[in-house]
């Protein structure tokens, strides 16, 4: 059986699926459990927005990975830097390039059009597999510790 893989731009059909995946791995990398209804809506939200895009790893017409980049302004640099999140790979299609593949077309997007600046991800600490994954595509710690506050509404 020839395995037939390709990456391509999410769409609005692929909400529920993406969706899905986002509750995985917030459930596996931070033992998260999100809401249904939220998740959904963030996802289809996000769909629509300018600055905001969702690729996937479609593998034999299956969705088995994903990844979203959302933009970010930097006066340093005067231009974006396009922020790398939602990475999720389907347990059992782990550890077969699919993420690389993703990054790879992210990386190619970002080198053809001028204003992109740099690539950037976070990652949790206690995530050795992730960080060996970003190191061997190139990336490097950038030495940032990322600070937040929830509950804003």
């Amino acid at each position: 059986m020839s395995i037939k893989l390709i990456i391509r731009e999410a769409s609005a059909s692929d909400i529920t699926v993406l969706a899905q995946n986002n509750q995985a791995l917030a459930l596996e990398t931070e033992n998260l459990q999100l809401n249904s209804e939220t998740i959904l809506a963030g996802v289809s939200n996000a769909l629509e927005k300018e600055d905001c895009h969702y690729f996937v790893a479609e593998l034999n017409g299956e969705v088995a990975g994903q990844t979203m980049i959302t933009y970010e302004w930097s006066d340093w640099r005067n231009g974006v830097m396009w922020w790398i999140q939602s990475v999720y790979v389907r347990p059992e299609h782990r550890k077969k390039g699919l993420f690389r593949a993703l990054f790879n077309h992210i990386e190619s997007l970002a080198r053809n059009d001028p204003e992109v600046k740099a690539l950037r991800l976070y990652v949790m600490e206690n995530n050795p597999s992730g960080k060996n994954t970003y190191k061997n595509l190139g990336m490097e710690d950038s030495g940032y510790i990322v600070y937040e506050k929830e509950n804003l509404d």
